[in-house]
């Protein structure tokens, strides 16, 4: 017994330290070419912390059976000494700022219960041949033990999503006359469904899912949780990774409406090329009944190029002039946006506190969606003017000491990189973006951030660039338009950014935040 309590100390230790592969490939959608991808990219994160645990029950494990050879109990000392050294990895893991914590969900719980049973098993295996000692290195290998017990519990998990997946399917067939609307795009698309919602709220039980959930088991859980009988209506945001994604999600959602807001380079690195993204965006519209009506964004680029393929009932809408619903005489301004939508149903004067033209795109492309449904032109001005800053999203806040805050921390593409510059144009007083740049571009990613840095050089007067090897195409593209190379600043995280704020900050400063890197990078 003393022998088999040894090993599952040693498992233990060895699940324990698989904590931080288990929040990578949640943040994966579980999907294992990208934990891999990530583990090939941050070896020596992923090995750390693990191979330190491992090492240092080995070596304490070593040194008491040196010291007492004979003493079957006192061996127990080593795996507890790398149980609490996994107990404090996990202590100092939870210190250290996350975009998206790890969420132990029931998934996440099995996987790591899979986990513990996988090293459990090679503690058996080794013990036999070896002696039990070998145990403890188990820890120094949670990043490919985790993977595998990730791999041996597929089928089981999805044999679960497909019964959830079927349950949430259900619950839409039970309510017939629910108007299901799928939204996706590049960019933009979480943004018009809190638009999109708001407005609809005027007139309709609206139900929006939260957030950023647009993937399948996402949507489930808040159809099966939060679906009620009284609502008239509900929005999904689809999002996409791989070619099919969006099928998928429609056969979850058949869509009454479809709307699409944008095609542009975003996860590249699994799509591989524009036309790959374009395809699958337009999933969505081939999913629509008969009955259904998409609607697109007026972008004079893929957007409008899938609009001209679309064969059923379609309406263009934005800012150009060949939109079917589109704005004119549009100001923007710190407090917000003004402009008058025109429509078949006539004009209407609309303000807004969201900030930039992008944001005044998106009004359009969902009040085209609010007139489709019937709303009056009264009701969809109250709509527009109840719109709120989605968190994280050109968000305007009041920072200390008299600066100026625009966060745009969940923005991660090139468009909209460009529109936040935009937005910060309009702001008087000393112009500085905080930013790592743009990721999972793929091949384009050097050549994407190089422009942005031209971007930035025209617009800001300080650069703080976040990661000096990641920003260096930002930092070239900059000194190519002429910026002082003394006003860009590369440093090593964001907490050196808040410190040379907190240093050289002074009131009037406006400070955008673009983009955040996600925690897998």
């Amino acid at each position: 017994m003393l022998r088999f309590g040894f090993l599952l100390l040693c498992a233990a230790s060895a699940a324990l330290s698989s904590l931080d592969a288990l929040h990578m490939l949640q943040l994966e959608s579980y999907q294992l070419p990208g934990y891999f991808r990530w583990f090939g990219q941050n070896r020596a994160r992923a090995l750390g912390w693990p191979a330190a645990i491992g090492a240092g029950g080995a070596l304490l494990g070593l040194c008491l059976w040196l010291l007492a050879p004979q003493s079957a109990a006192l061996r127990l000392t080593a795996p507890l000494c790398s149980l609490g050294l996994a107990l404090l990895w996990l202590f100092l893991r939870k210190k250290r700022p996350a975009k998206k914590p790890l969420k132990l969900t029931q998934r996440a719980s099995r996987l790591l219960l899979a986990a513990f049973l996988v090293n459990l098993l090679a503690a058996l295996l080794v013990s036999f041949p070896y002696g039990g000692w070998l145990s403890l290195f188990l820890p120094a290998f949670a990043a490919l033990s985790l993977p595998l017990a990730g791999f041996l519990v597929a089928p089981l998990e999805r044999g679960i999503n497909l019964w959830y997946f079927r349950d949430a399917q259900r619950m839409l067939r039970e309510s017939p006359n629910l108007i299901k609307i799928g939204i996706t795009g590049s960019y933009g698309k979480t943004s018009a469904k809190f638009i999109l919602g708001t407005i609809l709220g005027e007139r309709y039980k609206t139900l929006i899912t939260p957030s950023s959930y647009n993937t399948p088991m996402g949507v489930t859980r808040v159809i099966r949780e939060q679906l009620k009988p009284e609502h008239e209506v509900f929005v999904a945001e689809m999002g996409a990774r791989h070619k099919g994604d969006i099928r998928e999600m429609c056969q979850l959602v058949p869509p009454d409406i479809g709307v699409l807001t944008s095609v542009g380079p975003q996860h590249l690195e699994t799509f591989g090329n524009i036309e790959t993204v374009a395809a699958t965006k337009f999933e969505l519209i081939e999913a629509l009944g008969e009955e259904g009506r998409a609607f697109f964004a007026a972008d004079g680029g893929w957007s409008e190029v899938l609009y001209a393929q679309a064969r059923g009932p379609k309406t263009l809408a934005g800012l150009k002039e060949n939109a079917t619903v589109r704005a004119k005489a549009i100001g923007v301004s710190p407090e917000g946006s003004s402009f008058t939508l025109v429509s078949p149903e006539g004009e209407i004067e609309c303000k807004t506190r969201l900030l930039g033209r992008h944001n005044v795109q998106n009004i359009c492309l969902c009040a085209a969606v609010a007139l489709h449904l019937g709303l009056s032109p009264a009701e969809l001005a109250r709509g527009i003017a109840k719109l709120q800053p989605v968190e994280h999203r050109l968000q305007l806040l009041r920072g200390a000491g008299g600066v100026t805050v625009i966060d745009d921390a969940f923005n991660a593409n090139p468009e909209g990189a460009k529109a936040a510059l935009d937005v910060l144009l309009g702001f008087e007083g000393r112009r500085i973006v905080v930013t790592p740049g743009m990721v999972e571009l793929g091949s384009e990613e050097e050549a994407r951030n190089r422009e942005f840095g031209r971007q930035m050089a025209a617009v800001v007067d300080v650069a703080l660039l976040i990661g000096k090897k990641r920003a260096q195409p930002i930092l070239e593209g900059m000194l190519e338009k002429g910026f002082a190379a003394e006003n860009a600043h590369c440093l090593d995280d964001l907490a050196g950014a808040t410190a040379f704020l907190a240093r050289e900050g002074r009131p009037g400063d406006v400070v955008l935040f673009e983009n955040d890197l996600p925690d897998n990078y």
